[in-house]
């Protein structure tokens, strides 16, 4: 899986989805096609988007996938900001980060309460929330289980932004809890052997690799298609 972004962009104009006849768009819509083609014979309710290291792109990349799925027909989508060292995604939709996941799996205020509304019709955001002394600790924890299972019955799919593989270990214990991760690795500048080691720190958490993305890949003219 390939994509190019040109130069970076901030909050709702990261959203490919948002802009006509975006190449961009396009590029995550076949990214959305394989996904479902390499799950075909299971029922995909959850995926995790991780990088090796930070400033691959996850983030912006977790966020405009889950803008194509919503945009399947009655297929309601919520994004969930786990990243809760350095989150972003309550950035990139313009909401309040006031509360979110940590409040919910503390046992202070509860998924309806908290998940907010995007500008994007069936695609819904649970931010971070306050960030906690001890993530690792609530994203292990029987509330997190318990929190999926509520989100499996109020939404079609759910994917998690989660932090780097080989940063800290929060992003091995959500790939346990998940149907699939996307690996999104930055072109030209992540290095073989540190997309290996983030590849085993996968199979190592038992997950189910779906694929890579490969980010910020300079694309030639040629292999531009338009109609």
């Amino acid at each position: 899986m390939i994509f190019r972004r040109k130069k970076a962009r901030r909050g709702l104009a990261q959203i490919s989805v948002l802009h006509n006849k975006s190449i961009v768009a396009e590029q995550y819509r076949t990214i959305r096609t394989n996904i479902e083609f390499s799950s075909v014979q299971t029922n995909l309710r959850s995926i995790l988007v991780t990088s090796s290291v930070p400033g691959e792109g996850k983030s912006f990349s977790a966020a405009n996938l889950a803008a194509v799925f919503a945009q399947q027909q009655e297929k309601k989508v919520l994004l969930v900001d786990a990243d809760l060292r350095k989150p972003t995604i309550h950035q990139t939709f313009q909401v309040e980060n006031v509360t979110g996941l940590t409040n919910v799996l503390v046992g202070n205020a509860s998924l309806s309460e908290t998940v907010q509304k995007t500008p994007i019709d069936n695609l819904y955001v649970l931010t971070s929330g306050p960030t906690p002394p001890n993530p690792a600790e609530l994203l292990s924890s029987k509330a997190m289980g318990d929190l999926i299972s509520d989100i499996y019955e109020q939404f079609s799919l759910v994917i998690f932004d989660s932090p780097p593989l080989l940063a800290v270990a929060d992003a091995q214990i959500l790939a346990n809890q998940t149907d699939g991760s996307v690996l999104v690795v930055l072109s030209g500048k992540t290095k073989t052997d540190t997309v290996l080691k983030a590849k085993d720190a996968l199979e190592q958490s038992n997950a189910k690799l779906l694929g890579a993305l490969l980010n910020k890949k300079k694309m030639k003219k040629s292999e531009h298609y338009s109609y």
